[in-house]
């Protein structure tokens, strides 16, 4: 099915009327009059800057600035606690282990998935954004060039989140696993596009040029 500019836009607008106000008002919200909320089942605490890792069974998850604070669910609405839950699960399944750090000097999910690889003991990080774009990387690739990348959002659910940790793992351990399978949903890109370019925004406001990243607690609650 294809669409037109006019259908794009209609949807588009009726995506925005039904976020305005609602589920998403604390995660648009501007840094300047609203204080940082705590994600459900799940806090973060920052333990001091992230150095290069000497183990090579680590899997290095990297999430972006806004990550469990100023945005607290995916761009379906799949919690933050959840989803780092079935990341960590997927590595532990594979005997590997995960490190969980919060890169702050930008929002882009390649170059976050690439920094952390080169700190992971294994070269192999995840980026993750908030809305819930998620790359695998390797510490040898160009940041745009990547091992796997899961670009739409909305339609990446806990499962295949649980696969991108195992083969991430799989990777670690120099295997050359299947990519995961990822859905395909043509409606995907303009029912959520706005709401996707609004997130990015956002995410992007708490982008620190000087904060390095930062290693985290994760507390599941």
């Amino acid at each position: 099915m294809e669409f037109n500019e006019k259908q794009i836009r209609a949807i588009i607008e009726e995506v925005l009327s039904e976020f305005q106000g609602n589920e998403f008002k604390s995660d648009l919200a501007s840094k300047s009059n609203v204080s940082p909320t705590v994600a459900e089942g799940l806090e973060l605490r920052e333990i001091g800057d992230a150095k290069k890792g000497t183990d090579p069974k680590e899997v290095v998850i990297g999430v972006a600035p806004a990550f469990g604070v100023h945005q607290t669910k995916t761009i379906v609405k799949i919690p933050h606690a959840k989803v780092l839950r079935e990341i960590i699960a997927g590595i532990e399944e594979e005997g590997m282990k995960a490190r969980v750090v919060k890169v702050y000097n930008t929002s882009d999910v390649s170059f976050i998935a690439n920094r952390v690889a080169k700190i992971s003991g294994s070269g192999i990080g995840i980026g993750l954004q908030s809305k819930g774009t998620t790359v695998i990387h390797q510490k040898d690739l160009m940041p745009l060039s990547n091992l796997e990348l899961f670009s739409q959002a909305p339609l990446i659910d806990l499962e295949t989140f649980r696969q991108i940790g195992k083969n991430a793992s799989k990777y670690a351990k120099g295997e050359s696993p299947n990519p995961v399978p990822v859905k395909n949903d043509q409606m995907a890109r303009p029912k959520f596009q706005a709401i996707a370019a609004l997130l990015h925004i956002k995410e992007t406001e708490h982008v620190d040029m000087n904060k390095p990243t930062q290693v985290l607690d994760v507390v599941f609650k």
